[in-house]
């Protein structure tokens, strides 16, 4: 009985009117950081050379300059004649001498796929599993002839090569400019897939 009247009994104080007081909250103020950067140190600029004195024991003599200035268009001139060109220069003469676009360009004779079944795929690319395309860039000249042919984007395995075996076979109708056959700079594309 007595833990059960203990129990009931209610130990708390009895209610007072609290006045609860809130504490007012401080305020605060966020400074703004400005950004700093460190000056890089310049360095001094270099002393200047201390001069060293240089004995001058030369005398220079005072020479007289006669200059004729007179300018005669009708005599015959003195100056040598230009020098030939050189091999270098004959053969950038010769390289540039093509078009890039004309009236109208050079036609492959047949059809590109005739070109692309002339293609042996290279065992070392077919091992390998190289497929793709190979870019080949060259000159049409006036007679329809593939002249220096170039791999410009290859795939390697062997058949940049075996492109450019094939383009070289490759005939052309001419390019024209102005009803004239031309040398013109042309590019194909040669297409390796290997067939299952």
């Amino acid at each position: 009985m007595i833990f059960i009247i203990l129990f009931r009994i209610d130990f708390m104080p009895a209610e007072e009117e609290e006045n609860i007081v809130l504490d007012t909250q401080e305020e605060v103020m966020v400074e703004e950081i400005v950004q700093t950067r460190q000056q890089p140190d310049i360095p001094p600029p270099p002393r200047p050379p201390v001069p060293v004195e240089v004995p001058n024991d030369e005398i220079i003599e005072d020479v007289n300059i006669d200059i004729n200035s007179e300018l005669d268009l009708f005599s015959e001139s003195r100056l040598p004649p230009p020098p030939p060109p050189s091999a270098a220069e004959e053969e950038e003469a010769e390289e540039e001498d093509f078009f890039v676009f004309v009236e109208e360009m050079p036609q492959l004779k047949g059809d590109l796929m005739d070109l692309q079944k002339q293609i042996r795929y290279p065992e070392r690319a077919r091992k390998a599993g190289i497929e793709g395309r190979v870019h080949i860039q060259f000159i049409v000249d006036e007679t329809g002839k593939v002249v220096d042919p170039k791999v410009v984007r290859g795939i390697g395995g062997g058949c940049d090569e075996e492109a450019l075996r094939v383009i070289k076979t490759a005939e052309f109708t001419p390019g024209l400019q102005r009803g004239k056959p031309v040398r013109v700079q042309y590019s194909l594309p040669i297409f390796f897939k290997i067939q299952e």
